[in-house]
């Protein structure tokens, strides 16, 4: 897919306040099914067993936070785990260091782990990203026996998920094929790391140049002892704190006025990267790429975690909660149907 295929990103529509502070509310848009997106939602909160626990539901539609809910014991300042929707946190920092001429999207990784002769030392960070490293990496969760990424995040590689990571084999010539694998974006927080230091600096870094600016306040990382930021899978933020990361996205990358992630960065997660698309999900670059008319991308995360934008809809869905990988086919239903209230009568795709 090329940036001309991509269907356009929605500007803020004039006249509504940016949520850097405070989320700008308002009534349902005309054309909108009120009462089928109600009843959506009361089928969530009501946690059924097809779709398993939902703790937080936020909708924000032309820039307004139109529809929230809560499980009860949880609110709006409630902080939820991101799991894998941190990649797509890890996506935007990539872009700013991009932007600062820090890391090389097509230079080698320049990581210390493998040896110049090794052909490991040949993957690219746009690999990494793409998921398209050729490392081997099982991406189980439920097998312990066989699951590299439960092994790296609590077991033996849990001190230094990105040596971890890089110990593991070429299951194939990089670029050859895409799997997908927590543990290259941990390698992809290593290079971070290198480009900034470790710990503390990674963690003023994102807070200064991305979270501050969009009033994400609640966010916070996870680093391992060899403070890296493990970048696969821990972020922990608000419904509307996800809400907002989500907003700079479908905004290409400007807030108020001020591009904060590089001109294009946006296309390059959005743009599919996987040449064997599903009919259900295909992947861009540490973000999810949804096959149709309207140019949805997401962040998505193990459990049911979502943060879905709709550019065609001007729309932005996160959905929080413990679905189990099972029943996973029933939150996506339930996803659709909730963009479904949101079409104008007659919009297919």
């Amino acid at each position: 897919m090329t940036s001309t295929d991509l269907v356009p990103l929605p500007p803020q529509p004039e006249g509504v306040a940016w949520p850097t502070e405070a989320w700008p509310e308002g009534a349902l848009a005309e054309g909108v099914d009120g009462p089928g997106l109600a009843k959506l939602l009361d089928h969530a909160m009501a946690q059924p067993e097809e779709m398993g626990q939902t703790n937080a539901v936020a909708i924000v539609h032309r820039g307004r936070l139109v529809a929230e809910r809560y499980a009860e014991g949880t609110d709006e300042t409630t902080t939820h785990i991101s799991w894998s929707m941190a990649k797509s946190f890890l996506h935007g920092v990539v872009g700013l260091l991009v932007g600062d001429g820090l890391l090389d999207l097509r230079a080698p990784s320049g990581l210390p782990y493998w040896p110049a002769d090794d052909p490991r030392s040949a993957i690219t960070l746009d690999q990494l990203l793409k998921m398209r490293s050729g490392l081997h990496f099982v991406e189980d969760y439920v097998d312990e026996q066989v699951s590299n990424v439960i092994e790296m995040l609590f077991g033996a590689g849990q001190a230094d998920v990105a040596r971890y990571a890089a110990d593991n084999p070429l299951d194939h010539e990089p670029d050859d094929f895409f799997y997908y694998s927590s543990g290259t974006s941990n390698l992809v927080s290593a290079m971070v790391s290198r480009a900034l230091g470790p710990g503390d600096p990674v963690d003023a870094f994102v807070r200064s140049r991305l979270l501050q600016g969009i009033g994400a306040r609640s966010a916070t990382l996870r680093f391992d002892e060899a403070g890296t930021w493990i970048g696969s899978s821990f972020v922990f933020a608000t419904a509307r704190d996800f809400a907002r990361f989500g907003l700079l996205y479908l905004r290409d990358g400007v807030w108020d006025g001020r591009r904060i992630l590089p001109e294009g960065w946006v296309d390059h997660g959005r743009r599919l990267s996987d040449p064997a698309p599903t009919e259900t999900f295909s992947y861009g670059a540490h973000w999810w790429v949804v096959p149709g008319s309207l140019g949805t991308f997401q962040a998505s995360g193990y459990n049911g975690q979502r943060t879905t934008l709709v550019p065609a809809l001007d729309l932005a869905i996160v959905r929080l909660g413990v679905t189990p990988i099972g029943i996973a086919p029933n939150l996506n239903r339930w996803m659709k149907e909730v963009v479904d209230a949101f079409r104008p009568a007659g919009r297919v795709g």
